[in-house]
């Protein structure tokens, strides 16, 4: 799977970016009457975007995070402020090539695959890992 970097966050004013939110949550069987109204409004920056001046978009190509929601054509937010963590989807190089992995650094150090069908990569000793950032969102365009 490889990660095309799209463009870097703009830290724009959240006044142009309020839609309105529903606070009641949307079941997925049958509707509910009482959803007919909008309590508040919500900026999708400050839903996604904790860090603007650390924040770029990449698009996903392939299909090695598809177990984890993650699929081809997704855009993912990813904040280069964070420092990666056991676990984290992030996006990284090694041996110059770019990828999104989920994270292991325990019992060894990892970028484990969620999908079945690929193996982990094992970062061996004197392998240069780099991580380019934490992903902390998926946007998916469905139409």
């Amino acid at each position: 799977m490889s990660v095309t970097q799209i463009a870097e966050a703009v830290d724009l004013s959240a006044d142009h970016l309020k839609i309105p939110f529903y606070t009641e949550s949307v079941p997925a069987g049958f509707p509910s009457p009482a959803q007919d109204y909008i309590d508040k409004t919500l900026s999708l920056n400050e839903l996604c975007i904790k860090h603007p001046n650390a924040t770029y978009f990449v698009r996903v190509d392939g299909d090695s995070m598809d177990g984890v929601g993650i699929f081809k054509g997704d855009v993912l937010v990813v904040d280069r402020s964070l420092t990666a963590s056991h676990g984290d989807v992030v996006i990284a190089s090694v041996g110059g090539e770019m990828t999104v992995k989920t994270l292991q650094l325990k019992p060894r150090v990892r970028l484990i695959p969620q999908n079945r069908r690929y193996s982990p990569i094992d970062i061996k000793e004197g392998c240069e890992l780099q991580v380019f950032g934490v992903v902390v969102s998926v946007v998916r365009v469905l139409r």
